[in-house]
């Protein structure tokens, strides 16, 4: 029985085919179509995890297609970086955008000085119409861009350790498995 993770990620996964007939995808479709691409291993589900985090944070619009086209020369694992782009999705953007202002504000460390000399800058007539758009997002782009750096540094090593822990349980229910089928089988013996 599968859980509702499962079930979402099985409906919502790009399959090759589709990814093939995409139309933007067209010139560089036979590239999709390795098999290395869509397997489940070790260092392709890190590399598809931090590239979808990556595209998911760094550009707004056409996160799919970053991912997916990031993924070919790194071997990552496709659907699986184009899956965790959903992590920026239109009804998380605010949230988003809220953090990536609160890091960048952080990161930059803008301070009273720093932004008074600014908005005198902008007060002067030269910036007024782009008065708020500077100041707020400049500090929230490079919050993105921190965001996406740190993000896909901690989905790769936290998929890692994910992935190897889940195929570690799923080894050792097998050897257990067969163990006790081994007990089973030496007890009918007559």
């Amino acid at each position: 029985m599968s859980n509702p993770f499962n079930r979402w990620a099985r409906r919502n996964m790009p399959t090759r085919e589709g990814m093939a007939k995409n139309k933007y995808l067209a010139p560089i479709a036979h590239r999709f179509l390795s098999p290395e691409l869509w397997r489940f291993t070790r260092r392709s589900v890190p590399r598809g995890v931090a590239l979808g985090l990556f595209a998911g944070f760094i550009v707004p619009v056409g996160q799919i297609f970053l991912a997916a086209f990031l993924a070919l020369p790194a071997r990552a694992n496709v659907p699986l970086a184009a899956l965790v782009t959903f992590v920026t999705n239109p009804f998380t953007l605010p949230f988003w955008l809220y953090v990536a202002n609160k890091v960048g504000s952080f990161t930059l460390k803008i301070d009273a000085a720093t932004v008074h000399a600014a908005n005198d800058e902008l007060a002067s007539g030269r910036w007024e119409q782009f008065g708020w758009f500077l100041q707020t997002a400049g500090v929230t782009a490079f919050g993105f861009i921190v965001l996406s750096v740190v993000s896909a540094a901690v989905g790769y090593l936290l998929s890692g350790f994910v992935w190897r822990f889940v195929v570690a349980n799923r080894r050792q229910a097998r050897l257990r498995r067969m163990a006790e089928e081994r007990t089973r089988r030496r007890e009918m013996k007559p």
